[in-house]
């Protein structure tokens, strides 16, 4: 039985021999006491990662890339928008750029688990802030051209879906497993706040600077990126994957590797429920046209939109409180159960501020399942085939929310925004309810 079958049956590991060595034991009464902290410590972010340098290396790019890359992403709908005028433009932009994710990321998987990760990091990084430095060529030119934004736009997606699975795989060959949530919790909490102050940032700068250098600052940004990635140690693969091409077959064998590890299976069927059907940020707008309209609508579609990044930078801030926590798959159920709860609250909200609560504790609850679903696929699954499941994580993180958009929009012009948004968070905790009482595969993992 290998290791992802024990935990997943929640199976217990043998002892160590008697004849443990003193330094051994002096190491695990150390790593005893850290998991133990005292004082602020105990709720504080667990900073422990922090110590590896490699792992610090990967961590202090995602700093510079989290700010960076939210940068672009106000650019492009920003300067689509200035060019057509239409906001139909801007979502078919958002749709363009779906699909070359969705396919570069489950081909990514495959392909990081049978080279070398760093050197396809560094490709992959080196692709994405060329990316930029072209985006910034046809701003400054004046091309005006939404077909070249556009294919710009699948390029840079199809270098991200190649990136993110093998960043997220190489996690688990940095830190040891005791540390993988607490890992999870500083990235995820870097990407969140860069989602809050990279679009605020931007507000800022275009009319001080001009929306072609967000591209620029990107692109230098990404430069930096590239030189921490140039800093991590080798991570060939492990045996003889590195032999083999990466293809559809090898696609193939990950879905099937995923059928026959429930755990795994789970934790994607689990933010699919969270997604699909508690996130309302389609409705944000007519929220805030409608029954938040006495508070501004402008004030009111922006707290909206800030509120759940928000919370989950404050719940990655205060992760100690939960990141050494061993029964993985009940911080999962509990996450998703009390996010479909704050969502509930946040659709019978009359007032603005608070469904601003709301949405912030949601946004905390967001963050402790993101940490433990990420923790799982990385401790579940074997190292041959961590890439390919980031990539069809990569995949499920991006097109949940877009399949909720339409579900929620589709809903909300139905039978009005707040009642599409209760329902949704009503069948959130439903469903995630019904999945723990049927999977006890989930409530069972533990490492």
């Amino acid at each position: 039985m290998d290791t992802s079958e024990t935990r997943e049956t929640g199976g217990e590991a043998e002892p160590e021999a008697s004849g443990a060595s003193e330094d051994s034991e002096a190491s695990e009464a150390s790593e005893a006491s850290e998991a133990k902290p005292r004082g602020w410590r105990r709720w504080a972010m667990d900073t422990r990662p922090l110590r590896i340098p490699a792992y610090r290396r990967l961590w202090s790019s995602t700093i510079v890339t989290a700010v960076g890359s939210q940068l672009t992403a106000v650019a492009v709908p920003k300067q689509i928008f200035d060019i057509t005028g239409s906001s139909a433009w801007v979502g078919a932009a958002s749709m363009a750029g779906l699909v070359p994710l969705v396919v570069f990321a489950l081909w990514g998987g495959a392909i990081a688990d049978h080279v070398d990760r760093r050197k396809l990091l560094l490709i992959t990084n080196s692709g994405i802030a060329v990316t930029s430095v072209l985006f910034w060529v046809q701003a400054i030119s004046g091309l005006d051209s939404v077909a070249v934004l556009m294919v710009l736009l699948a390029m840079q997606q199809a270098f991200w879906g190649l990136n993110a699975p093998a960043r997220n795989a190489s996690i688990a060959r940095l830190v040891p497993e005791s540390q993988l949530a607490a890992a999870n919790a500083l990235g995820s909490t870097v990407m969140q706040t860069g989602q809050v102050v990279g679009p605020l940032l931007a507000g800022v700068l275009i009319p001080v600077i001009g929306l072609p250098e967000l591209y620029l600052i990107d692109a230098v940004a990404l430069c930096v990126t590239v030189w921490a990635v140039y800093r991590l140690p080798a991570l060939p693969p492990l045996g003889t994957l590195v032999k083999k091409r990466a293809g559809v077959r090898e696609i193939v064998d990950g879905f099937r590797y995923m059928s026959t590890h429930k755990v795994l299976l789970l934790s994607f069927l689990a933010d699919i429920i969270a997604m699909v059907f508690g996130m309302p940020r389609a409705l944000f707008p007519q929220l805030a046209a409608e029954t938040y309209a006495p508070y501004g609508e402008g004030l009111a579609l922006g707290l909206l939109f800030a509120a759940i990044p928000i919370g989950a930078v404050v719940g990655g801030l205060f992760s100690g409180t939960f990141s050494r926590a061993k029964r993985h798959g009940w911080m999962v159920i509990g996450a998703i159960v009390a996010w479909g709860l704050a969502i509930t609250g946040f659709g019978l909200s009359g007032s603005l501020w608070l469904a601003v609560v709301f949405l912030a504790v949601a946004g905390v609850a967001d963050m402790v399942s993101m940490v433990f679903r990420g923790a799982i696929l990385l401790s579940a699954a074997t190292d041959e085939m961590r890439g390919r499941m980031q990539g069809v994580f990569t995949v499920v993180v991006a097109g949940g929310p877009r399949l909720a958009d339409v579900l929620h929009g589709s809903a909300g012009s139905a039978f009005g925004a707040g009642a599409a948004v209760a329902g949704g968070g009503v069948l959130v905790v439903l469903a995630m309810l019904v999945l723990a009482v049927a999977a006890p595969a989930l409530r069972r993992y533990r490492i």
